[in-house]
């Protein structure tokens, strides 16, 4: 099984953020959870989930959030300004790396190599490493400025992967569309799930008269 770094931003979108580490943590891989200040209170906000910025009384309530059945995965969160983490250093060895949900703040810092935290320097070290990074932001609409981010992020091997569901799935409930993004995150991560069914090219419809229009 893989590790993978997963920082959470101050951004809308906690509960794809939920969802990822959950699958994550029942496929056996190992998590390494950064969450900014800015992001805890949008995980309060969003999900009713209260957390202190003590790892060590964090990491089970984290743990009951995800509502992960498995224990085959497992998690360690680092502090947001602890730059003395092994994620820290290019020597430690991780497979990929999602920031999701992404502010544009963060987005904007990852893009110019400004690290004034944990999650910044974790995002700059995947990009110096030429390893697998992948952002997820949730704004709209966007500026220039984001858009010029967004580019000069992607040209230096970043991902950058819009939480955009689409509706071609037919999804009857909110899990459907945040199970589409999730899914979307973790097949880029390179991640095995089955939250998000592949297109496989439209179905015959007879009120369609077996063609697409």
């Amino acid at each position: 099984m893989g590790v993978y770094v997963i920082g959470i931003a101050g951004a809308s979108g906690a509960p794809y953020a939920r969802r990822v580490l959950e699958q994550m943590l029942e496929g056996g891989h190992e998590v390494k959870l950064v969450i900014s200040d800015a992001g805890r209170k949008v995980i309060d906000v969003e999900e009713g989930l209260v957390l202190t910025g003590n790892t060590e009384t964090d990491t089970p309530s984290i743990l009951e959030w995800t509502q992960s059945t498995s224990s085959a995965g497992s998690l360690q969160m680092y502090h947001h300004k602890d730059v003395a983490a092994p994620i820290a250093s290019g020597s430690f060895p991780i497979d990929g790396m999602a920031v999701v949900p992404c502010s544009g703040g963060t987005l904007g810092r990852i893009a110019h190599g400004v690290s004034n935290g944990l999650l910044e320097r974790a995002a700059d070290v995947c990009l110096k490493e030429r390893r697998r990074l992948v952002l997820v932001p949730r704004e709209m609409p966007l500026s220039l400025i984001h858009l010029r981010n967004m580019t000069a992020v992607t040209e230096a091997g970043a991902i950058v992967l819009p939480a955009s569901p689409g509706f071609y799935h037919g999804p009857t409930q909110i899990d459907d569309l945040i199970d589409m993004v999730a899914g979307r995150i973790l097949s880029v991560l390179g991640i095995n799930s089955s939250l998000m069914k592949p297109w496989t090219g439209p179905e015959e419809s007879s009120h369609l008269g077996g063609e697409l229009l």
